[in-house]
């Protein structure tokens, strides 16, 4: 078709299926290529390049995020990834992230279940029910604590009638199936079971009122 100018117009005409005039061609928006074919090729590539540097801005912003996470205290790998999924990555995204911070050492999820279980002994008196239950709080999976458990000697005994000398001295006030009572429910507590923790505190309870672990502490008689 012949344009105003005498020329051959490149755009075909519309034509109405049912009547009406013809729409001219050079009224429709229409996006056109360069000659070369460049053009929306270009476009496309920018697009692709925007969206790696968003990816990559999103990536560093979770990376800090979690970096000042740890910073703070060591993470379990499913409380990294809770912080992960706040920023804005997609699963492969965390998968890739995760994987960089164990390669590096930052995330080892035994190696935090070997600090938990020391921390819980030395420092809470805990049994294994108690350590156990800190653990799994943490996100840890079940065969990561139970190596950790593993590990230590079968001592609980001993564990939960030091604990429970330590607090003989403060029952002293009580007749001696009160404090007996309340000293097993704070070694419950503390995750040590029925048995060893009624023995532990009998134990406990009799040495302080007889003198043979502390000086002249005495329960008083029951009502």
């Amino acid at each position: 078709m012949a344009d105003g100018n005498g020329g051959e117009s490149d755009l075909a005409p519309v034509i109405p299926l049912f009547g009406g005039k013809l729409v001219p061609a050079s009224s429709l928006p229409v996006r056109r290529a360069h000659a070369e074919g460049g053009s929306e090729t270009h476009i496309d590539d920018e697009r692709d390049k925007n969206d790696d540097r968003e990816h990559d801005e999103a990536r560093s912003a979770a990376e800090e995020a979690l970096v000042r996470k740890l910073r703070a205290r060591s993470l379990s790998l499913s409380e990294a990834r809770q912080i992960l999924r706040g920023n804005e990555l997609n699963s492969a995204q965390i998968d890739d992230v995760i994987d960089d911070f164990c390669r590096r050492g930052y995330l080892d999820d035994a190696a935090l279940a070997e600090q938990l279980v020391a921390s819980g002994i030395e420092r809470k008196g805990q049994g294994r029910i108690a350590l156990s239950r800190s653990l799994a709080q943490r996100g840890l999976r079940r065969d990561v604590i139970d190596a950790a458990l593993g590990e230590l000697p079968d001592d609980d005994a001993e564990r939960a009638l030091e604990f429970a000398r330590t607090k003989a001295r403060s029952l002293s006030r009580l007749d001696f199936e009160t404090a007996l009572r309340r000293l097993v429910g704070q070694l419950a507590r503390r995750g040590y079971g029925g048995s060893v923790a009624m023995t532990a505190a009998r134990t406990a309870l009799t040495e302080a009122s007889l003198g043979t672990r502390s000086s002249g502490v005495r329960f008083v008689d029951s009502e």
